[in-house]
C-alpha cells in the first residue's frame, strides 16, 4: 500500500517511545520516516521491559523497539559536529516533517530552534511531542508516560476504584501510545493546512496534553463541582446493574453497557436465567432498578458465579446490548475481529520466523499497512548520505572523523 502520506518525508529526532510511535503511525499511513540517532544510538535501545529480552523471545525482535519504529530507516549522525549538522541539515531541506522530543533548552543548545530548522527549509513542518509542553515553568522537565501521564495527568487517580488501597498500574508505553497517534494526528492536519495555505506550522502535544485529554470528564467535574473526578460505586456494586462487572464461576469477569436499562432489562433477565426478574416491580421500570440497584447487583452477580465464562458466552451470544469479557492481552492477540480488519502486521525475522505487531489504529480505504521492521542502528547511514548526494569520500571523511556512525 502506497499511503495516503506517499510522497510524504519525515525526519525524525526523537528516542524512546513516544514520540516515535507518532513516527510510526506515519509510516503506517505511508510517509517515508527517517530516525536521526546519534552515534551512540537511541537509548531506548537498551531498555529490557519485564526482563523479555530479545534473545528470549520466539522470534529475532526488540518488541518495544520493534513497535516504536518499525517501517522506517535508521542514520547515525554527530548532531555536535560541524560535518554531522550538514548531513542533517540537507536531511532537513528535502523533509516534509521534523518530528521530535527534544525539549526546549536542548533544542537551543543544539542550534535547532525554529528559527534555526526554518534557515535549512522555510517550509517544514516541525512536530514537538514533549512531557509537559513548550510554556510554562517545567517546559524543559522530561516525562515518561507512567510520571507525566498516569501519575501528574490525573489518570492513575481517576483509575483508582473507589475503596481500594493501591492506585491503578499500567502496561509499558500505555501513555506513550496514545499520545504518539495524536501527534501523529497533529502533523497531518498541518499537512492539509499546508497544502491548502503553502503554510508550515508548528505542532505540539505532550503527555501531560494526552492525560487531560482522557479524562475530561473528570476534570470538567473538579472544574463545575469542586471535587475529585465522577463518584462511583463501592467496589462490588453499581448505581446502574446493567452498566457494570460480573464475576463468572471461573474467576473471570463480564463487562456490561447497557445505557438504555428498559430497552434491555427483560430480555437480558431470560438470558441468564431470571425471567422472574423481567416484570418485578423492584426493578422495572429503570427507575425502580437504580433505586434498587444493590438487590438486583447482588441477584445477578450470584446468577453469574453459577457459571464458567464459557457458558455466558453462549447465553449472551445473542444479547443486543453491549457486552463483553475482560480480555487477556493473548485474547485481544487472537480477537476473531483482529485478523479480517488488518489490527495486527506479520513481520518475518532473519530466520523465517513470523510474528506480529499491532498496525496504528486507523486505516485508509479498508487497506491494512504491509510489513516493516524496526531498523538496527544507523543501520542505513550511507544509502540516505547517497540518496542525498554525498558521495563515497564524503562518507569515509565523517566516519574518520566520527561524524557517522
Amino acid at each position: 500500500m502506497s499511503g495516503v502520506l506517499s510522497g510524504v518525508r519525515v525526519v525524525e529526532l526523537a528516542s524512546w517511545t513516544y514520540v516515535p510511535a507518532a513516527g510510526v503511525a506515519l509510516a503506517d499511513w505511508g510517509a517515508e520516516v527517517t530516525k536521526v540517532e546519534s552515534v551512540v544510538g537511541d537509548p531506548g535501545r537498551a531498555l529490557v521491559v519485564g526482563g523479555f529480552t530479545r534473545q528470549a523471545a520466539r522470534a529475532d525482535t526488540d518488541f518495544i523497539l520493534e513497535l516504536s519504529n518499525r517501517g522506517k530507516r535508521s542514520i547515525a549522525l554527530d548532531l555536535k559536529s560541524d560535518t554531522g549538522r550538514e548531513f542533517f541539515g540537507r536531511l532537513l531541506a528535502e523533509a516534509d516533517v521534523l518530528l521530535t522530543n527534544w525539549l526546549p533548552a536542548a533544542l537551543e543548545r543544539a542550534r535547532l530552534t525554529v528559527e534555526d530548522i526554518r534557515a535549512f527549509n522555510p517550509n517544514i513542518i516541525i512536530a514537538r511531542g514533549t512531557g509537559l509542553g513548550v510554556r510554562g515553568p517545567d517546559r524543559n522537565r522530561g516525562g515518561f508516560d507512567a510520571a507525566t501521564y498516569l501519575a501528574r495527568g490525573g489518570v492513575a487517580y481517576t483509575l483508582t476504584p473507589f475503596g481500594t488501597e493501591n492506585p491503578a498500574v499500567q502496561g509499558p508505553a500505555f501513555g506513550d501510545l496514545q499520545a504518539g497517534i495524536t501527534l501523529a494526528g497533529g502533523v497531518c492536519a498541518a499537512l492539509f493546512h499546508r497544502e491548502r495555505t503553502g503554510e508550515p506550522t508548528i505542532v505540539d502535544s505532550s503527555l501531560l496534553a494526552q492525560a487531560m485529554w482522557s479524562i475530561a470528564p473528570s476534570i470538567s467535574v473538579a472544574d463545575l463541582f469542586g471535587i475529585d473526578g465522577i463518584p462511583g460505586a463501592p467496589p462490588g456494586l453499581a448505581m446502574n446493574p446493567l452498566v457494570n462487572r460480573y464475576k463468572t464461576k471461573d474467576d473471570r469477569w463480564i463487562q456490561m453497557v447497557f445505557l438504555q436499562p428498559d430497552k434491555f432489562w427483560a430480555g437480558f433477565c431470560e438470558r441468564i436465567g431470571l425471567p422472574e426478574l423481567a416484570t418485578d416491580e423492584r426493578f422495572v421500570p429503570s427507575s425502580n432498578l437504580v433505586a434498587n440497584a444493590a438487590e438486583a447487583t447482588a441477584l445477578i452477580g450470584a446468577k453469574f458465579a453459577e457459571h464458567d465464562l464459557e457458558h455466558w458466552r453462549q447465553a449472551l451470544a445473542d444479547e443486543p446490548g453491549v457486552w463483553a469479557p475482560l480480555a487477556t492481552p493473548r485474547e485481544a492477540l487472537n480477537d476473531p475481529q483482529s485478523k479480517p480488519n488488518g489490527y495486527l502486521i506479520t513481520n518475518v525475522d532473519d530466520q523465517g520466523i513470523e510474528y506480529v505487531m499491532v498496525a496504528a489504529p486507523v486505516q485508509f480505504d479498508e487497506t491494512p499497512p504491509g510489513p516493516g521492521r524496526a531498523p538496527e542502528h544507523g543501520q542505513h547511514t550511507e544509502e540516505i548520505l547517497l540518496e542525498l548526494g554525498f558521495d563515497w569520500d564524503d562518507i569515509a571523511k565523517a566516519k574518520d572523523s566520527g561524524a557517522i556512525l
